[in-house]
């Protein structure tokens, strides 16, 4: 009796330790994976998940029904080298010297700008590099071209190939002939680098396209899908009894976006049947509102939507710097939600997939954004600083969209203004998001605080020239000097 209970109380002490020593292992719960798919020059209203009935879009509409659609999403620069730059460092990119897009050396002194962004600035796939991740760049860089300009591996990306001109000679996506699959050769590269590092080691890609960027050249394929309702040749044939060569511009956009989506949709597939799709963190962006049809490139194709609002590319307008925003992570975002109430940008997302990717940000970062995961995965969470934007360059077509040189956004109330104190402008974005009613002179106690906050902002930037037609809308009536 007295041995069967010394095997007892053996048996059950073995049985408590091993529980013991089970419950104390470490979780090993895999980390995501995380893609951040950029799209160049999409405007807010371009997806069908966005309000879009011209066109389908049903790769995009996907990760919005299986992820998390924002409404209020903002990027830092109304062109993409400040935006792309934003991405990256989780900074306002005028701190560092890039204002508008950057180009030669010569152009870039002109306008007050650096050659290139600053690679001593720590950077997102930087930071995930540095926690194990296998990080790539893939696709569009225009983060410096010079011939002083570091690559895209100087800054955290273990692989890259872009279409700067001293990566390779083969993967040019504005040559002609690659124009209509240039999405197509991004994906291709994103899924080779993809393929080789799973399931070894976590990844992070930017997936930066160029399209729906002018120069479009869609193939006579694509443009075809397109030919009835969006064409100006049909109604040349029922009118004149004959063809007259050439394209509508809704219909070069709409093949050229078309098929950017069907692309995607394509690596969404490979993802899945690679297994990797649910554990991975899919954001889908623009780097701006969409182009203006009186940039001479995009004469033939400036047909992207701003949704209901004033602005396109480099006004400081909702049209110029609000974009599609949609977060994708299975079983983590709560699938076919819309947040409507968070205030996220492009400044956010470093600190916010640092988070999510459980990579602890270094306490010394200096950065402009705020961690918002928490609204990514399902919360609506409020801003605890304002926006603030500036554009010192001239903005071509309609006055309507010649929007003042400064913004600030802080929670509804939208200001803009020229440092001069000219054009003051106060919208309520929530009650009227096409900014159409000033209402400065209604509240001048929120336009007072608003405009102390945004003058005191713009007295940190670095000084630079500013172009002439800078802050201005007028219009050479007739009969007036």
């Amino acid at each position: 009796m007295g041995s069967y209970k010394l095997i007892t109380r053996y048996l059950l002490w073995v049985l408590l330790v091993g529980t013991y020593q089970v419950e104390a292992q470490p979780s090993k719960v895999p980390r995501p994976n995380v893609i951040f798919i950029l799209a160049d020059d999409m405007g807010w209203g371009d997806a069908g998940c966005y309000g879009n009935r011209r066109f389908k879009t049903p790769a995009i509409d996907r990760l919005a029904r299986e992820g998390r659609l924002f409404t209020e999403f903002y990027v830092n620069g109304s062109v993409c080298s400040p935006s792309r730059a934003a991405f990256l460092t989780g900074r306002y990119p005028a701190r560092d010297s890039i204002h508008g897009h950057l180009a030669t050396p010569e152009a870039n002194q002109q306008r007050g700008m650096a050659n290139y962004l600053n690679p001593s600035l720590p950077t997102l796939p930087g930071l995930l590099r540095q926690a194990g991740y296998a990080t790539a760049q893939i696709g569009k860089w225009h983060l410096g071209h010079s011939p002083d300009a570091p690559l895209p591996g100087s800054y955290g990306n273990e692989y890259f190939i872009t279409n700067t001109s001293r990566d390779t000679a083969d993967f040019d996506l504005w040559a002609p002939a690659n124009r209509p699959r240039a999405t197509g050769m991004v994906v291709d590269e994103a899924l080779g680098f993809i393929e080789k590092h799973h399931p070894a080691r976590p990844f992070y890609v930017n997936m930066w396209l160029v399209d729906p960027h002018a120069v479009l050249a869609p193939s006579e394929e694509q443009l075809r899908e397109f030919e009835n309702g969006a064409s100006a040749k049909p109604y040349a044939r029922k009118h004149y009894q004959a063809e007259i060569p050439f394209y509508g511009a809704p219909q070069v956009y709409f093949a050229a976006m078309t098929e950017m989506d069907r692309q995607i949709g394509r690596l969404i597939d490979r993802l899945v049947q690679l297994g990797v799709y649910e554990n991975t963190i899919l954001i889908f962006s623009s780097d701006n509102g969409p182009e203006d049809m009186a940039v001479e490139n995009a004469a033939h194709s400036a047909a992207g939507s701003n949704g209901p609002f004033r602005g396109r590319k480099r006004s400081l307008y909702e049209g110029g710097i609000r974009v599609p925003f949609i977060v994708k992570w299975s079983g983590k975002v709560p699938a076919g939600t819309i947040d409507s109430t968070t205030v996220v940008s492009g400044v956010d997302l470093l600190p916010s997939v640092l988070r999510l990717c459980g990579v602890s940000q270094p306490s010394t970062l200096a950065i402009d954004g705020e961690d918002l995961s928490a609204a990514w995965l399902g919360k609506p969470t409020p801003r605890r600083r304002p926006l603030c934007w500036e554009w010192r360059y001239a903005i071509p077509g309609h006055v309507l969209d010649r929007s003042p040189q400064l913004a600030i956004r802080d929670q509804d109330w939208k200001l803009l203004m020229n440092p001069d104190r000219s054009r003051v402008e106060l919208y309520h974005l929530r009650q009227d998001p096409s900014e159409l009613r000033n209402r400065a002179a209604e509240e001048p106690k929120v336009t007072q605080r608003l405009m102390k906050y945004l003058l005191d902002w713009h007295k940190t930037l670095p000084a630079g020239p500013v172009d002439a037609s800078v802050g201005k809308n007028d219009y050479p009536w007739p009969g007036r000097k």
